[in-house]
């Protein structure tokens, strides 16, 4: 499990930055709507505390989704006027706030489902307007090696905090923008703050695919055991190829400014 951890999400960062270099922000952040990261977690907590909790921890993913997308929306504002250690400290702590009042409320689905519907279908008002220089030179080698460290890092910490703080601060901490907040910040250095906002920008269309996930884990663990899990990541793909018709809108609008 330990390898899988410290293979996964660097390896998921290397896909997304290929991804990024080659069809831009848009792409690599859309990518990054996959389940990388809550998905290993909740497998991880359903093999050492069973699928019951599991589920209650993907029920508070769920309504962590508020929170994440809190952080993308804050971190491409404040990237456009700031450096990237007050954007990073600004976005977190929104997420940080967010995730605590979050905590404070019973576990319900119906709730997680609102509060995820609302946060995605408010974002793509609340980014701001920007139009990316794709042509910009790519990151360098040592910049993506650093990423990758720092993606295996951040994940390291979630979950083992996750693993022993109980199924709904769990869930809460498998939505902390590991992928986020290392994307964000090397994207502002390497490429700037308007890639860096169209990159939180598709991040934030690719949570369909996270909360789909989410969803279905959710409903499907407590009957099906580990199984739920193949189901939940089925649903995410499936919902990560209609998301790419909201990617288009944003890409045709830059194109046609």
């Amino acid at each position: 499990m330990l390898i899988l951890k410290l293979l996964l999400i660097p390896g998921f960062l290397l896909l997304i930055s290929l991804a990024g270099k080659r069809w831009g922000p848009s792409v690599a952040g859309w990518l990054s709507g996959l389940p990388v990261v809550v998905g290993p977690i909740l497998f991880f907590l359903a093999i050492e505390q069973g699928p019951a909790f599991a589920a209650q921890s993907a029920v508070a993913a769920l309504s962590a989704m508020f929170a994440m997308i809190a952080f993308c929306i804050t971190y491409a504002q404040v990237a456009q006027r700031a450096n990237w250690p007050l954007a990073l400290t600004a976005s977190l702590s929104v997420w940080a706030v967010i995730a605590g009042v979050l905590s404070l409320i019973p576990a319900s689905l119906p709730f997680s489902v609102a509060a995820a519907a609302i946060a995605l279908l408010a974002s793509p008002y609340l980014f701001p307007t920007v139009q990316p220089v794709l042509s910009g030179t790519a990151p360098k080698s040592d910049k993506l090696i650093w990423r990758m460290i720092a993606g295996a890092a951040l994940t390291l910490v979630v979950t083992m905090l996750a693993s022993t703080v109980g199924e709904r601060w769990s869930g809460l901490l498998a939505v902390f923008p590991v992928l986020g907040s290392v994307m964000a910040v090397f994207s502002q250095q390497t490429r700037g703050p308007a890639f860096t906002a169209a990159l939180l920008r598709a991040t934030a269309t690719g949570m369909y695919s996270f909360s789909a996930f989410c969803l279905v884990s959710a409903l499907t663990l407590p009957s099906m055991g580990l199984s739920g899990f193949a189901v939940g990541v089925a649903v995410s793909v499936a919902m990560l190829g209609v998301t790419k018709r909201l990617l288009a809108r944003p890409l045709a609008k830059a194109q046609a400014q």
